[in-house]
């Protein structure tokens, strides 16, 4: 664009359009914006303005939400005595255990429309566990988001169910870390952590 649209301090919320230019200038000396400022007696202004190449990328890191915080998000149907007990009893502090607090959507009580709220909830997440025990499509809608961000995505399933009636052919060659049957809830929360520990989008190698 050849200068700040007028418009601007409105879009961003800002107070005024003095402001928003303050703003913008500030970007400009984080090289996140390029421009040519324009310091003149009573107009200031940036023309030629737009992202730089570390603009664009963290505007991408912000739209796919790879800003994260330390709380990760868990789709599942809710309702699911066995489920809910191994959520608490196990899955939570398994992954405490690694430094992270895991939350779904029981958990939220921000304000706001609920899908709104979740997909907030997904986008700060910096991982995903969805389990599909219940072939619940919410998960699978949960788990299918995530994935278009670019989130890791872990999934989770009952083994019986898995070896029997497995899950949607879209996700069922995925790595899916088994419960019940046969395993202990031990060796399942180990399997839980070394799975999310090798992830290197989790956990960067150096």
């Amino acid at each position: 664009m050849s200068e700040l649209p007028a418009n601007l301090y409105a879009v961003i919320g800002s107070s005024s359009q003095s402001l928003a230019l303050h703003v913008a200038r500030q970007l400009h000396e984080e090289s996140i914006l390029t421009g040519r400022l324009n310091q003149a007696i009573g107009k200031d202004n940036i023309h030629d303005v737009n992202l730089s190449l570390r603009g664009w990328n963290s505007y991408d890191e912000q739209r796919r939400g790879k800003i994260n915080s330390d709380i990760a998000f868990i789709a599942l149907k809710f309702g699911a005595p066995e489920l809910d007990a191994l959520l608490k009893e196990v899955i939570k502090p398994a992954v405490a255990e690694l430094g992270f607090g895991l939350v779904d959507m029981r958990d939220v009580t921000q304000p706001g429309i609920i899908d709104n709220v979740m997909r907030d909830q997904i986008r700060q997440a910096p991982f995903v566990l969805v389990d599909l025990t219940h072939d619940n499509l919410g998960a699978y809608w949960e788990a299918g988001y995530a994935e278009g961000l670019g989130k890791p995505v872990l999934y989770i399933c009952e083994k019986n169910k898995f070896d029997n009636a497995k899950t949607h052919f879209d996700v069922n060659h995925c790595t899916t870390v088994m419960w019940g049957g046969e395993k202990t809830k031990r060796d399942f929360a180990k399997e839980l952590q070394a799975t999310i520990r090798n992830s290197s989008v989790i956990f960067p190698r150096n």
